[in-house]
């Protein structure tokens, strides 16, 4: 099997006019009907053994083998007008990289990849597609499982780094204007990577210690190994993308100091740090923390080992309370760190829970209880002010909400008493007001987000764009990147 980069230019465009005109692909087309392409079951990805990964923290999901992926690759339809597409907030050419995949010209995919996306690896791993470009997939219309273009996403992006063959994209000439970047999570990622291909001169600004942000301190090693973080990183530092951290602009840095050292202008991806708590009693009792706490030292301060100057409370009974992805990466952290009892609450049913299937699944195969449509009403302390006992109000679904799930109702009477000796609550986030306060005449809603306009991803400020978890208040990581590249575009525009 011949997985070389061996098509010409000529032969290979990475523009996407054209593409399913050339010849190759048009022979693709034939070679196989689309009766016998939608007759071939879906792959399914190997996955390490539960009982073996629970105790520690390599990665769940081992990728395909080449040949899975080519024969994956082989259910695409190459359809005229792919709704795929209408599905990826950061417009991969999904056909076209599918396809080189096929006919075994991995790395060609994966320059497809890079046109569009700062971060195939991390997408391939943590974008919702079920959600997203699969959800729009044509074999959902036969009844039959989507393409997984997810795990050949993953595949393309492993495959490339695996062969030590990395490409880096074109960048276009200096034009030597240059750009601030606020966050180095996806947002930011996704922004710099646009800005820098098209001249910019782009210096990312980072608060914490380590690059990357939600992407290190939020997902876990066994979700996400930073070692793939770091690669997608360094691909942009080699187009020219400038990191600084330690770094807090509004503190560190004001927005008269970035003008004054001559950004022209700037994209706010500060994500939202700021945990939301559910004001119940006893949530100020020892044991008692935010998933963002527990995660980013866990992450990226070694929390988890003993001998850390800050060490984290490792819990043997752990309740998680939430439904998110956050909540299941909390949850079977704490599982990993030696919890004999780890537990999701969660006030709806399994049915309602905004985690990606595949997360519940892990969960679920990792010995994780679910107590769903229950609701803690109060945490209850020890002599010595650690969490002991909590109270848990048992609901049922009554009709939906604004958010179209069934809304919670409390069940009269229903209470029941769980031992605990840590609780994380994951009931969401707020974005850190620093950059709102100090950014004077930046417009900000009733939620503390900056307000944009849609279509450019512009604030109230002229020079200053905003995008992610800042603007949305809580989003994907694939959404984020989504927003960088709709800003990019809309900066661009504004200097042209």
């Amino acid at each position: 099997m011949d997985t070389t980069n061996n098509f010409s230019p000529l032969t290979s465009p990475l523009s996407p006019a054209g593409r399913r005109a050339e010849p190759w692909r048009e022979e693709l087309r034939k070679s196989k009907k689309n009766k016998e392409r939608a007759d071939i079951p879906r792959v399914h990805m190997n996955e390490l053994d539960p009982e073996y990964r629970s105790h520690n923290n390599e990665e769940v999901n081992l990728g395909l083998t080449a040949e899975q992926a080519m024969q994956e690759a082989q259910r695409c339809l190459d359809c005229p007008n792919p709704a795929c597409m209408n599905g990826c907030p950061v417009s991969i050419n999904i056909p076209t990289f599918i396809k080189y995949i096929e006919t075994g010209r991995f790395l060609e995919a994966a320059k497809v990849l890079k046109e569009t996306s700062a971060l195939p690896a991390v997408c391939g791993r943590v974008c919702p597609q079920e959600k997203q470009c699969e959800a729009q997939c044509i074999h959902l219309k036969m009844k039959k499982e989507p393409v997984a273009i997810g795990h050949l996403e993953r595949f393309v992006a492993d495959y490339e780094r695996e062969s030590g063959q990395m490409s880096v994209p074109e960048i276009a000439p200096s034009n030597g204007i240059k750009i601030a970047v606020v966050g180095s999570g996806p947002a930011g990622l996704s922004f710099a990577g646009d800005m820098v291909k098209l001249g910019y001169d782009v210096t990312v600004f980072e608060a914490l210690h380590e690059i990357g942000g939600v992407l290190k301190y939020g997902i876990p090693e066994f979700r996400l190994p930073n070692e793939i973080v770091d690669v997608e990183i360094d691909i942009l530092r080699k187009m020219g993308v400038k990191f600084i951290n330690n770094c807090i602009v509004g503190k560190t840095i004001r927005y008269e100091d970035l003008h004054e050292e001559g950004f022209k202008g700037i994209f706010v991806a500060s994500g939202a740090g700021l945990p939301n708590f559910m004001n119940i009693p006893g949530e100020n009792l020892v044991g008692v923390m935010s998933s963002n706490e527990y995660l980013t030292r866990v992450n990226l301060m070694d929390a988890a080992n003993p001998e850390s100057d800050t060490p984290v409370l490792i819990g043997k009974k752990v309740a998680v309370i939430g439904g998110g992805n956050t909540a299941m990466d909390s949850v079977r952290t704490a599982r990993r760190l030696g919890a004999e009892r780890s537990m999701i609450v969660y006030r709806r049913s399994e049915e309602e829970m905004p985690a990606r299937l595949e997360e519940v699944k892990h969960a679920k195969e990792e010995g994780i209880e679910f107590l769903t449509l229950h609701n803690p009403v109060e945490y209850i302390g020890d002599e010595r002010g650690r969490v002991k006992q909590m109270r848990l109000q048992k609901m049922t679904l009554g009709e939906p909400d604004a958010s179209g799930r069934r809304r919670p109702v409390a069940i009269e009477g229903a209470i029941e008493t769980i031992e605990v000796d840590e609780v994380i609550v994951s009931v969401g986030v707020s974005p850190n007001p620093l950059i709102p306060s100090t950014f004077q005449g930046l417009e900000v809603s009733k939620w503390g987000t900056i307000v944009v306009d849609e279509a450019t991803m512009c604030s109230t400020l002229r020079d200053v764009y905003a995008g992610g978890d800042i603007v949305r208040g809580g989003a994907t990581v694939i959404l984020a990147m989504g927003d960088g590249r709709k800003a990019a575009a809309a900066m661009n525009k504004a200097f042209t």
